[in-house]
């Protein structure tokens, strides 16, 4: 099944790639800039606009005006810690142990507010949580300070206890984590991003490109990676089948981002030469 970008989803991307410690995004992006990234990625100037105002309904987006008065975006505070935790699953991928144990979210929400139900249970499966039972919810304890923050961020905190513990039975965990938790459909993403990303990888070992498909290739692979580590809790590898194909998925992005990320940076800051920006 061919990868899936959407606009939207490319500017968040774009924004956690290089949307802090690197010029010009410590400043509010001129739209003129967004619209010239996002098209390299295939995606025309209607489309940015229509994402960025979805983005700013959201509150992840904050319209400013640049130093020289463009009309442009700046991240706000709950953009920045929503980047800031996607981080530690993203690029900072730590070998689990069982010893490390379990955060639990058991949850109680009434029927007049329903719709928060639904809610709370989307936003804990993106988060990577596995499902105990109905109103349990179980993830790797690690995953506790990033819970804590969006459960707080988007008013949930209230309907939901958070426990921490260790599982002591009556099934293996090695079994039990197969109920709580679809494998073979994690397994699944992984081998698709395997398929659309390691034939890149050698691509740029045989070959290097220019900043310009640097900053293209990176920001694609960027953008399906991201959404791995919360479909995938990253479990001990004794509790996953053999041959799990996460640990290579996870090789191929750390590659990929050691050898294009910043290559690709200099493309994405603005230039007044072009020699700049194709990186020639």
């Amino acid at each position: 099944m061919a990868e899936q970008h959407t606009p939207r989803s490319l500017i968040v991307s774009l924004y956690g790639a290089y949307g802090r410690g690197l010029a010009p995004f410590e400043e509010p992006l001129p739209v003129a800039e967004l619209i010239r990234l996002l098209a390299v990625l295939g995606v025309d100037a209607p489309s940015v606009r229509s994402s960025v105002s979805r983005l700013k309904r959201r509150g992840l987006l904050l319209p400013r005006r640049t130093a020289d008065g463009a009309a442009g975006y700046a991240l706000s505070d709950d953009a920045r810690q929503l980047l800031d935790d996607g981080d530690r699953r993203i690029y900072n991928r730590t070998e689990p142990s069982l010893s490390d144990g379990w955060v639990l979210a058991v949850f109680t929400v009434p029927e007049a507010e329903r719709h928060k139900r639904h809610l709370l249970r989307s936003r804990l499966a993106r988060l990577g949580f596995g499902t105990a039972s109905p109103g349990v919810w179980i993830a790797p304890a690690r995953l506790y300070e990033e819970t804590r923050h969006t459960l707080e961020r988007l008013e949930l905190s209230a309907y939901v206890d958070l426990f921490r513990g260790e599982h002591l039975g009556y099934a293996a965990t090695a079994e039990a984590v197969g109920r709580w938790w679809d494998l073979p459909s994690i397994a699944k993403l992984h081998e698709e991003f395997l398929a659309a990303h390691e034939p890149v990888l050698r691509t740029w070992t045989a070959s290097p490109g220019s900043a310009e498909d640097a900053y293209r290739d990176y920001l694609f692979a960027l953008d399906s990676w991201r959404r791995l580590p919360y479909a995938d809790p990253v479990l001990p590898p004794e509790l996953l089948p053999p041959d799990w194909p996460g640990a290579r998925s996870a090789e191929v992005f750390a590659a990929l981002h050691a050898r294009l990320r910043d290559r690709g940076a200099e493309f994405a800051r603005p230039a007044g030469d072009a020699d700049r920006r194709t990186g020639a």
